[in-house]
């Protein structure tokens, strides 16, 4: 019986740390979970003057299934009642597991090929960096890897980004999430 315990508790730890070691990961070289982004991740406009380049994002351990991914960078602090879309961008193809700073700029074509970036809340397709309103405090920035069990999320050209995220949600597989902060001074 003692023996029959033992073999069931390895299995199970066996089983528990196969699963821990497949999870999907989000990694960058730019920002890092909980620790303030720098001027080059800030909106250049609406007041702010930064560089507003999207970070570096690595991903790696897609789940079994994954036929592409789609990233989100989403400000849930701001004065909105709904949040700020900062970023969205879809149809990701499933061997790409890496975007360089600044892919997501809205006047170099540097996203990957076949990928379509949402317009952002400022209103341009591409990544729009962080921008809180002056004495509003820290925002936290959610920098999200989605993987997914379609090709392709097939969007209107014009989607909204709640629109892109209902079909990015209803599709996801499994997600990694980074979390960065930024007060504007």
């Amino acid at each position: 019986m003692f023996k029959s315990l033992k073999l069931i508790a390895l299995l199970s730890l066996s089983i528990s740390a196969a699963t821990q070691a497949s999870s999907l990961t989000l990694s960058s070289n730019d920002i890092a979970q909980g620790e303030f982004m720098s001027k080059t991740q800030e909106f250049d406009g609406f007041g702010c003057n930064g560089d507003d380049l999207s970070p570096h994002l690595k991903w790696s351990n897609a789940p079994k299934g994954t036929k592409s991914f789609a990233i989100t960078a989403y400000d849930p602090d701001a004065p909105t009642g709904s949040g700020w879309w900062h970023w969205q961008i879809v149809n990701i193809p499933a061997n790409v597991s890496e975007l360089a700073t600044g892919a997501g700029s809205t006047t170099k074509n540097l996203a990957p090929k076949g990928s379509f970036q949402v317009a952002n809340d400022y209103g341009s397709k591409g990544f729009g960096g962080a921008c809180p309103p002056a004495g509003h405090g820290v925002h936290r920035y959610r920098f999200t890897v989605y993987a997914l069990s379609v090709e392709k999320l097939d969007l209107p050209k014009g989607a909204s980004g709640a629109l892109a995220g209902f079909m990015i949600n209803t599709n996801t597989i499994e997600s990694s999430t980074i979390e960065s902060l930024y007060k504007r001074k």
